[in-house]
């Protein structure tokens, strides 16, 4: 390493020890927002920071309090708040690294693992603590083997994920302990006005630089975006074929298939193993060190395909992933552009499919008008999706009456009981206000999307295309939301189909396939009847 080698890092005033070890990862030039928020943090300033996935965040707030804690060593230094366990690791990680020279100390406060060994660990006075809300409040609720009154840096990263309504009662109680005097550092793939202007965090405005990419395509020109029309019953089915179609040509290439829940990720990934297609899954109740092992199976190419909830669409470094599959369309198109955000990139190519049903269109329809593209179809042969219906359709039901239901429930309710008790609060009295929410939040969300239907029928009703029978667009009532709704987006859903040249043809070919599905279904019961019959003759021959 020369003098030039280290220019460019040298005249954003990082110091030269950090420099040889951003030489040893490979890393010789900045990028965007290393060269404009570094130089700002070791100035003293509040930051906020907006850039995708794998545009080195964590390095433009690693390096400046690397340097300036090797100036006044002291712990707790610096506090790291992240939604998720495995950004918190992966923060750590790159942290411990880039600290070496200084035998830096990190604590993770993550709940993976138990809380007296993290509280012992606090109480030594790490240099740099990285934590999920939840757990960080819990011990300054719990304890006071430790305090953060003399942190220099409070860093949010995916900021906000973290100003979402989940974690605030968590953050409150972190940034009541915090010292006034401190640099707050935001990051994130996308910072809203409401991360801003929250109240939560008050932001020093006189000294405060906001960075975010220039580049306001949301998705890059290398991803190939596609879509796979399939009945909602035969989604499954079209999952597996979408697989197998894309192996036959890269079989070893990195797939991440995105699941809406934990129970429907944790039951496809039994499902595809059973049927001999190897995958890991991960989700938020798997245990710390089982989710550790899955993704280190799938960064080591022990496992190529990754079954996963939201946990894996953001923060996570997961290098040369090829496809994305979304086995149902997210609700909001920025979950979308997350999602396909894992693969294409750096510069190199890669695709995302999408699964979509029918009733789909007008949510895709919100997701191409956002990343202003359009997505071409995937063709899958559909003769060869109907012979495996029964195998993969009977494949499902075993594996969910293996997968113990009540577990799944059981462990979400065992750690709401677990804070509220730890919170000093009735745990029944929070369980009703709990319900009473959940009840007011459904009817809100019930009433907003029927008044998007409206909105979406009217809008169709003004078109040009007056030929359109208009009593299948009366607007849905509001006496039965449920019922209006299911009817509003099946005369929505099928309105734009008629209007959209991709699916025109697209019911025709459901009620093929339906057609199909049963007489392959009838030939199977019809088989095993007939085996059924034969095994009760030899039994009877064998018998006389």
């Amino acid at each position: 390493m020369n003098e030039h080698d280290m220019k460019e890092f040298a005249e954003l005033g990082v110091k030269t020890w950090l420099i040889k070890q951003l030489f040893t990862l490979g890393i010789k030039t900045p990028t965007p927002i290393q060269k404009s928020c570094i130089p700002n943090i070791l100035a003293g300033d509040d930051c906020i920071g907006a850039a995708k996935t794998g545009s080195g965040k964590t390095f433009a707030f690693a390096l400046p309090i690397l340097q300036n804690l090797a100036e006044d060593p002291y712990g707790i230094f610096a506090l790291v708040l992240t939604p998720t366990h495995e950004l918190a690791y992966q923060i750590a990680d790159q942290f411990s690294i880039l600290g070496k020279p200084l035998n830096l100390r990190v604590c993770i406060v993550t709940g993976g693992s138990d809380q007296m060994e993290e509280s012992l660990k606090l109480a030594k006075k790490p240099h740099v603590v990285v934590a999920m809300p939840g757990r960080l409040a819990d011990h300054i609720t719990g304890c006071d083997t430790f305090s953060l009154k003399k942190i220099k840096y409070l860093v949010l990263d995916e900021a906000d994920r973290l100003f979402s309504e989940s974690f605030k009662e968590d953050l409150e109680t972190i940034f009541s302990v915090l010292p006034q005097k401190r640099q707050n550092l935001l990051f994130s793939a996308t910072i809203t006005e409401d991360v801003k202007e929250s109240k939560l965090l008050q932001l020093n405005k006189d000294n405060l630089i906001t960075w975010s990419e220039t580049d306001t395509q949301l998705t890059v020109s290398t991803l190939d975006q596609r879509y796979v029309v399939c009945p909602a019953y035969a989604r499954d089915v079209y999952l597996v074929q979408t697989l197998r179609k894309y192996r036959e040509t890269k079989p070893s290439a990195h797939v991440i298939v995105f699941t809406d829940t934990k129970k429907e990720c944790q039951v496809l990934s039994m499902m595809l193993n059973a049927i001999g297609m190897d995958n890991v899954c991960l989700h938020g109740f798997m245990r710390q060190r089982e989710r550790a092992a899955a993704l280190a199976q799938f960064r080591s190419n022990l496992k190529c395909t990754l079954l996963a909830t939201n946990v894996a669409a953001r923060g996570l470094d997961i290098p040369s992933v090829h496809l994305v599959i979304n086995h149902k369309l997210p609700l909001e198109p920025k979950e979308y552009i997350h999602r396909v955000g894992r693969t294409a990139r750096a510069g190199r190519t890669g695709m995302a499919i999408s699964l979509i049903t029918p009733y789909d269109i007008l949510r895709l329809g919100e997701i191409e008008d956002q990343i202003k593209t359009k997505l071409s179809e995937y063709k899958i042969d559909d003769d060869e999706a109907v012979k495996v219906f029964t195998t993969v359709s009977v494949t499902r039901r075993e594996q969910e009456a293996q997968l113990d239901n009540e577990e799944f429930e059981q462990r979400k309710k065992n750690y709401r009981i677990k804070r509220w008790i730890m919170a000093g609060v009735d745990p029944d009295l929070m369980e009703q206000g709990l319900e009473e929410m959940r009840r007011k939040k459904i009817k809100a969300a019930k009433k907003a999307k029927l008044a998007k239907i409206k909105q979406i029928q009217a809008e169709i009703k003004n078109t040009k295309e007056d030929a359109l029978d208009d009593s299948r667009l009366q607007p849905p009532t509001i006496e039965n939301i449920d019922d209006s709704i299911k009817e509003g987006l099946k005369k929505v859903n099928k309105t734009l189909m008629k209007k959209d040249d991709r699916f025109k043809n697209v019911i025709g070919k459901i009620s093929k396939i339906k057609r199909k599905a049963e007489n392959v279904n009838q030939k199977s019961v019809e088989e095993n009847e007939t085996k059924k019959m034969k095994k009760k003759k030899k039994k009877l021959i064998s018998v006389k």
